[in-house]
C-alpha cells in the first residue's frame, strides 16, 4: 500500500508533446516531488501525465495511475503501481482521497472537471485542508473570468496557489504539507 500521507496528484491536459513548456515543466515537477519523497498520482496517461511520471521515474520516485477501464488508449510506460476504474467519478475520487496536495497545468475539460471537484470538496469541508497548486501563466486570467462571470468570491480563491513554474510549485507543495 502507497502511503497515504505523501501522494501528490498532478491534473493537466494529455495533448502536449515532449517538447511543449507544460510537458518539459510537468516533467521537472514530477522529479522534484519526487526528490523531496512524494509519490506521483496522475490519471496515467500521456500528456502533463507523462511527464510528471517520467520525472518522478528518473528520480527513482513512484508513480501512482488512476487509469479508465473503458479507455482504448495504454497508460504510459513510466507508472510503478495502477489502479484501473470504471467510472469517472470513481477514477476522480482515487485522484483525489489519496492525496495530500494538487498542481493542476493547462489541461482541457477534463481538468477543469478535477480542479473544480478538488475546489468544491476543499470549500465545503469535505477534505480536509490541503494545497491546490495552480502552475503556468494561465490560472489568474480563468479565475478571474471565473469570478466575473460566475458566482466565485476572493473567499473562494483563497483555497488556491498559484505557481509560475515547477520550483515553485514544488516549494508550495512542500511548506503546505
Amino acid at each position: 500500500m502507497i502511503d497515504k500521507d505523501r501522494i501528490v496528484t498532478i491534473f493537466g491536459g494529455s495533448r502536449c508533446g515532449e517538447d511543449s513548456a507544460e510537458y518539459q515543466q510537468a516533467k521537472e515537477l514530477g522529479g522534484r516531488l519526487a526528490k523531496a519523497g512524494f509519490t506521483i498520482c496522475t490519471g496515467g496517461y500521456l500528456g502533463v501525465m507523462e511527464a510528471a511520471s517520467r520525472g518522478a521515474r528518473e528520480k527513482g520516485g513512484r508513480v501512482f495511475g488512476i487509469v479508465m477501464n473503458q479507455f482504448k488508449s495504454e497508460p504510459n510506460r513510466y507508472l510503478t503501481d495502477k489502479v484501473a476504474t470504471n467510472h469517472f467519478y470513481e477514477r476522480l475520487q482515487n485522484l483525489i482521497e489519496r492525496s495530500v496536495g494538487f498542481v493542476a497545468f493547462r489541461g482541457g475539460m477534463g481538468t477543469v472537471t478535477e480542479i473544480s471537484l478538488v475546489w468544491n470538496k476543499l470549500q465545503t469541508g469535505v477534505i480536509e485542508k490541503r494545497p491546490l497548486v495552480l502552475l503556468g501563466d494561465c490560472w489568474k486570467q480563468v479565475i478571474e473570468s471565473w469570478k466575473k462571470n460566475l458566482v466565485v468570491s476572493d473567499a473562494d480563491v483563497v483555497y488556491l496557489d498559484f505557481a509560475e513554474n515547477a520550483e515553485e510549485a514544488c516549494r508550495i507543495i512542500i511548506e503546505k504539507t
